[in-house]
């Protein structure tokens, strides 16, 4: 077996092809031996040193075992994929949650508490949680998952802060569907296609005065930020005060006044829409901007994302930083959401387009998110 992995390892660089070392993994998954799965995988990632993340063969295999193994449905498979993670060295980042994800939708709890008693990083297991949750399971009554989930010792986790139960804003996740060769996801972007806002005749358009700071927007624009920091995204997050309340009906009105880059020029002959939806619609689009990622990355997965989306919506809803995710969520369901949408020159129009603005429960602030991307 080990000289079957040198060979392979040996001659990948020279391959236009590594369609037949997938094969040999099917083969050999099939025939019952994971292990030799994780060997080749650890193997790939010893191979040349640090040259061999920017082989685009070695690459493309380890990403397949990772994804054959850990979508593979077996307990030896979700220990097998457990050695593979930990040997490559990269647990503590993009890879664990990328397994973690995968993980979760593809195995059983109980077929995953190997994870929170073996080989697995304290990283890796807490997204493997959130995972869980985001996919409606019940962590606190899963024996081996449960003893690790509500022990104190990771609260001072970022993930710690979520709560071990979904919301009733989270709903039902839409969440990535993996297979070995691929995955696929849903792209829940701009206005709900029902309750348009109609901006009232002579409807009162209040001052409003920018309270923008680069702690508030950066906040806003958590869920976005992959948007602009791996691909072509960018991002407007703004917060204002208003000097009178705000009514529905000067919604649109006030959002075209207020110099946003994002809505230059519309509203004229330039289309403009915004749409009054509940919260829990902001949140899908916030939560697969941050999970799933823009045009040209994969966003920051499951766990990750939940949080991203939730930081994102407890700025845009005037909730203080550092408070309780309960404080957070209700802050969160007693503001009025709307969803906009323009044509103007800011929006790609591609397919990744977010246009959120939220005002307060006593209408005297509104605060914006909007992003764009392209590939």
């Amino acid at each position: 077996m080990a000289d079957r992995i040198e060979q392979i390892v040996a001659g990948l660089p020279d391959r236009e092809s590594v369609t037949d070392v997938w094969k040999v993994a099917d083969r050999r998954i099939a025939r019952g031996d994971a292990a030799f799965l994780a060997d080749l995988g650890i193997a790939l990632t010893g191979a040349q040193g640090s040259d061999a993340g920017r082989i685009w063969q070695y690459r493309s295999v380890f990403d397949y075992l990772l994804r054959l193994l850990t979508t593979t449905p077996g307990s030896g498979n979700v220990t097998q994929a457990l050695r593979l993670v930990s040997s490559a060295g990269g647990a503590d980042g993009k890879l664990g949650r990328y397994a973690a994800s995968l993980l979760a939708s593809s195995h059983p709890a109980e077929e995953l508490a190997v994870a929170f008693t073996g080989n697995a990083t304290e990283e890796l297991r807490a997204c493997l949680v959130h995972e869980l949750v985001l996919r409606g399971v019940d962590v606190v009554g899963t024996p081996g998952v449960a003893g690790w989930a509500t022990s104190r010792h990771w609260r001072h986790h970022p993930l710690g802060w979520l709560p071990l139960t979904l919301s009733e804003v989270e709903g039902r996740p839409d969440l990535p569907s993996y297979c070995a060769r691929g995955v696929s996801y849903s792209m829940p972007y701009g206005p709900p296609a029902n309750r348009p806002v109609t901006a009232g005749a002579g409807a009162h358009v209040p001052a409003a005065r920018e309270t923008t700071t680069p702690v508030i927007a950066q906040r806003i624009g958590t869920a976005v930020a992959n948007w602009a920091e791996e691909s072509n995204g960018r991002i407007e997050a703004r917060f204002f005060d208003l000097e009178s309340p705000l009514g529905t009906e000067s919604v649109p009105s006030v959002l075209l006044a207020l110099g946003l880059e994002c809505l230059k020029g519309a509203g004229r002959k330039t289309a403009f829409s915004a749409v009054a939806c509940p919260p829990d619609h902001a949140w899908q689009m916030l939560f697969a901007a941050a999970s799933t990622g823009g045009a040209y990355n994969s966003g920051v997965r499951g766990a990750y994302g939940r949080l991203a989306a939730w930081r994102s919506l407890a700025a845009l809803s005037g909730a203080a930083e550092g408070g309780q995710a309960e404080e957070a969520e209700a802050s969160v369901r007693e503001c009025t959401w709307y969803g906009f949408d323009a044509e103007t020159t800011w929006f790609e129009r591609v397919a990744w387009d977010v246009g959120l603005a939220a005002v307060t429960s006593e209408r005297r602030r509104l605060a914006v998110l909007a992003a764009t991307d392209t590939d």
